[in-house]
């Protein structure tokens, strides 16, 4: 199901289309004096008093509810599914009608009501679009709908369609006009009434400029293929937005924009590179060459006898811009020794392509980087990798493909061109890796020597915490140098007297921790601003990964900390639960839930967390806090959160493990939460709706394996268990000690397994 919502400032226009449809049903009425018998023209009067009594621009809401094609919903159940959603969106009070369409191949319902109520005050409507997404989601579970897109998605239009309408239904063709009309100047940057006429030809949609007295008049008609053709209706009657002094505006504010000089001189470097790696380019290739090598929508323009005279480039920030706009050498006439052949060919021997190939290698080399599960540091991985490898890697990439299709070369010679270009690459990448790593083992040096300083209080465990620091920063000290934690290549003296003692036996820490635990170490001790710090979500977890380290921190670094990693959580939290909240009383839940809770101090909401060491708070946003204080149920919704904590608490919930564990699953990786789950018994902090929706896209799948996973390890340490006892009575064993298996240690904080790549997200 897909639901939309418009608001309108005068209802008339949408009741004449609603109800002027020749083939409509009014399934019925709500809050008005009969559910089924209300004489229309008696609601559009209550509509309008409505309206009337508020100046928004938005007093009326126009929605539509459509089903996706094949799918059936009798009259009496899309009435109910009706009524549910405005319930939700908070029209429960206010008298609207629903009228159900049969003019296009899905089923749809219009409803139509006003954001103003009796006391003259207006319905909320901050994060309607929020509320909407919520609302679908949860009537499709409930109607047995299919359900709708995760993600908001850029909706094509209708290309080539030939109109469904009535030829005489005026308003219909006036709706199509808006839907294209808004569509096309939401998508495109248009500059003048010619690049839109050009734009709306594919839509059938002609457009007539009349210039009077200065004044400029648009006008909007039909041509279809079949021959049919409707009158021109003048721009304002269409929409007063698209009438001819409107769109002036537009098209001067696209013209004057900052943004199109920088597209410009863009495109422009983007397009030159392309022509340097070709001998010879046919014009007809050069959009799927575009396409390939920069992702830039190319099309061509033809002469009278079918050849390329010029390209069009429909760029990604919307402006459309013809190759003499973007530069006066890049036409396809301003290049003949380029564009006048019937061959495409590459330079063998250009710079540019020995630039590519390069580009090609350090993807490679990066890739094969990722992928290994032992991470030794890049530069020794640059030493170990041998060509072979680098070319399997490279020949998976749509770059490298790209310009072996247009090499038009054997593989021997290609090979040969790959070697030449990899010795010199490679030992320059090495060298500029080794002088990174450098400079990053002195920088977390420094730190390490001011952060022992500033941050952390003298405690009778402070050669433990130091030795915490060092580990949290994926380094280690031995005999006064520092070395990172898997390689021995760099070292950097350092004094740390006798004020240090490494507490693992491993001290590996996940990449993403380490950086993480860095840049938020570096934020605190030179008091930069959370916009300059930009912790994210993982930092809430860093106590929970360094206890030691963080428990020994100073109160004013640590109280600031929670704030900041709070800060993050919540903007985090806010758009992951967004889906599937249908109110403000939702929205306090399911952070009641995660283990966060509200408070209101000075006439405004602050959110708290129950994993702060210190009492930390912050104000929501304005528009929030506006969005919460509109509901009746606010109240009643803060008295619960008090039931909601103390049961978390009750269940040992009240902890960052099970955090840690809901956050597993809504970054997609069951595995390890369902690990969790199993071996060590972790419930996750997340609201009973997001835990459905997980176990229903795969967690539960996770949960089952990892359940078997447990009872075969199970089985094979009784049967190793039997075997060593019958060795035993046979006579001396070598068998060793065995160890337990410790899920949460494997999945979370076994760092010798070194599973930085989904620790660090």
């Amino acid at each position: 199901m897909i639901a939309r919502i418009l608001y309108r400032s005068n209802v008339q226009g949408v009741l004449n289309y609603v109800l002027g449809k020749a083939d409509n049903t009014i399934l019925g009425f709500q809050n008005t004096y009969s559910d089924t018998d209300t004489d229309t023209k008696f609601f559009g009067r209550v509509l309008y008093y409505l309206g009337n009594r508020h100046d928004s621009e938005k007093r009326y809401v126009h929605a539509t509810l459509n089903l996706p094609r094949g799918e059936h919903l009798d009259d009496e159940t899309f009435l109910a599914l009706s009524k549910a959603y405005m319930e939700y969106m908070g029209y429960e009070e206010q008298p609207y009608m629903v009228v159900r369409h049969h003019d296009t191949e899905h089923e749809h319902v219009h409803i139509v009501s006003s954001t103003i109520r009796e006391d003259c005050s207006q319905i909320n409507l901050s994060f309607d679009y929020r509320r909407s997404m919520a609302a679908q989601k949860y009537l499709e579970k409930k109607f047995g709908l299919s359900p709708s897109p995760n993600k908001r998605t850029v909706r094509e239009l209708p290309k080539l369609e030939t109109p469904q309408f009535n030829h005489q239904d005026g308003n219909g063709v006036r709706y199509y006009m808006q839907d294209i009309l808004n569509n096309t100047l939401q998508k495109y940057k248009v500059r003048s009434f010619d690049e839109l006429a050009k734009l709306l030809e594919k839509y059938h949609i002609e457009l007539k400029v009349v210039e009077r007295s200065g004044r400029v008049g648009v006008a909007y008609g039909i041509a279809t293929k079949e021959g049919y053709r409707s009158r021109f209706i003048g721009g304002y009657t269409v929409h007063p937005q698209f009438s001819g002094p409107k769109l002036q505006q537009v098209f001067e504010r696209n013209r004057q924009s900052a943004l199109l000089p920088m597209v410009k001189k863009r495109l422009e470097k983007q397009i030159q590179t392309t022509y340097k790696l070709f001998r010879t380019l046919r014009p007809e290739h050069l959009p799927e060459i575009l396409g390939a090598h920069q992702k830039l929508d190319c099309r061509l323009s033809y002469n009278d006898q079918g050849q390329v005279v010029n390209f069009t480039i429909y760029d990604k920030s919307g402006y459309v811009l013809r190759s003499d706009e973007i530069g006066s050498d890049l036409g396809i006439h301003e290049n003949p020794e380029l564009f006048q052949t019937e061959h495409t060919q590459m330079y063998m021997d250009s710079r540019q392509l020995a630039l590519e190939f390069q580009r090609c290698l350090r993807e490679a080399f990066q890739k094969t980087y990722r992928d290994l599960r032992y991470k030794p540091l890049f530069s020794e991985h640059i030493l170990k990798t041998p060509l072979d490898v680098l070319v399997r890697e490279m020949m998976k990439s749509d770059r490298f493909l790209f310009l072996k299709k247009y090499l038009h070369t054997d593989n021997r010679t290609l090979w040969k061109v790959i070697a030449s270009h990899y010795y010199p690459f490679s030992e320059k990448l090495y060298t500029s890796a080794i002088n990174k790593e450098k400079q990053e083992l002195q920088k977390k040096a420094d730190l390490i020597q001011r952060a022992r300083d500033q941050l952390f209080t003298y405690a009778p465990d402070q050669r433990e915490v130091l030795g915490a620091l060092v580990q949290s920063l994926g380094v280690r000290h031995n005999e006064g140098t520092l070395t990172y934690a898997n390689s021995k290549l760099h070292q950097v003296p350092i004094d740390l007297g006798n004020n240090l003692l490494q507490t693992s036996a491993n001290p590996y820490t996940p990449p993403g921790f380490a950086d993480e635990n860095e840049k938020l170490l570096e934020g605190l001790l030179h008091d930069k601003p959370a916009k300059e710090i930009k912790p994210g979500p993982t930092a809430l977890f860093l106590p929970m990964v360094f206890p030691k380290l963080y428990n020994a921190m100073v109160p004013t670094f640590r109280e600031r900390f929670d704030t900041l990693v709070l800060q993050a959580y919540h903007s985090y939290a806010e758009r992951m639960q967004a889906p599937f909240e249908k109110s403000p009383k939702d929205y306090i839940a399911f952070f009641n839930a995660r283990g966060f809770y509200f408070e209101q101090h000075g006439g405004k909401l602050w959110v708290g967390s129950m994993y702060s060491k210190h009492s930390v708070a912050i104000a929501l946003s304005t528009k929030m806090q506006d969005y919460l204080q509109s509901s009746p149920e606010l109240s009643s919704a803060m008295a619960t959160q008090s039931i909601i904590l103390n049961n978390m608490i009750v269940k040992g919930q009240d902890n960052l493990k099970s955090l840690w564990m809901g956050h597993l699953m809504e970054r997609g990786l069951y595995k390890q939460a369902a690990y969790s789950y199993v071996l060590e018994g972790i419930l996750a902090n997340l609201p009973l709706e997001l835990v459905e929706h997980h176990m229903a896209n795969g967690f539960k799948e996770a949960l089952v394996a990892a359940a078997t996973e447990r009872d075969r390890r199970a089985q094979a340490k009784t049967l190793r268990a039997g075997w060593n006892a019958l060795e035993t009575l046979m006579g001396p064993t070598s068998s060793q000690e065995e160890e337990a298996y410790n899920g949460f240690k494997d999945e979370l904080t076994d760092y010798s397994k070194y599973k930085g790549n989904w620790l660090g997200m």
